[in-house]
């Protein structure tokens, strides 16, 4: 089992869920610690296992990044043309997305080996680059804010007529299904 969420279409849209249900009584925090952030590097970078930095600092600014993306993601979300995020933003999402990325090679058994000087920087290198091409892509207008109860991820919506209401049906969606029929039988009696 997976312990972080996926499946928003996008890394960076998975990465901007470690707060989840963001702004809301029941808000989690994921990246609680280094080896949180190095098991959310596991998960979704190219190495079976990240050893954990003994860096606070480095989850500090793991959860900058996040909040930065998830403001540039959310200005693009609700403009229409170009996004203007703040200087401090902008700055922060460049940083990240300079460092180097995952380097693969192919090694003498025909096999992909990966490298990077740093994996976790490495990896959320590739995550701002996401970002950026997101939210300058014609890919932002399709951003959606999931409608569940507390949970208000961010998912690219590429279903054909655009109109998917959550980020999940196997659980926001069913949630909402199960409430609404419970509503109706209410009302019934």
């Amino acid at each position: 089992m997976r312990r972080f969420r996926e499946g928003s279409g996008r890394i960076c849209l998975d990465y901007i869920r470690t707060l989840r249900h963001r702004d809301s009584p029941a808000e989690v925090e994921e990246l609680a610690d280094p080896v949180a952030l190095a098991a959310w590097v596991t998960q979704f970078g190219p190495w079976d296992r990240v050893t954990a930095t003994s860096d606070v600092r480095a989850v500090e600014s793991a959860r900058t990044l996040r909040e930065a993306i998830f403001r540039v993601v959310d200005l693009a979300r609700t403009t229409k043309g170009p996004v203007h995020p703040s200087d401090r933003d902008r700055i922060v999402i460049n940083k990240a997305a300079g460092r180097e990325v995952p380097i693969p090679s192919l090694d003498k058994r025909g096999e992909v080996q990966w490298t990077a000087p740093d994996p976790i920087a490495a990896v959320l290198a590739t995550v701002a680059r996401d970002a950026l091409e997101l939210v300058t892509s014609p890919t932002a207008a399709r951003i959606r804010r999931c409608e569940g109860e507390s949970c208000h991820a961010y998912f690219v919506d590429l279903s054909r007529p655009g109109s998917r209401r959550w980020c999940s049906m196997d659980t926001c969606g069913n949630r909402a299904k199960k409430r609404n029929l419970r509503a109706r039988e209410m009302s019934a009696y």
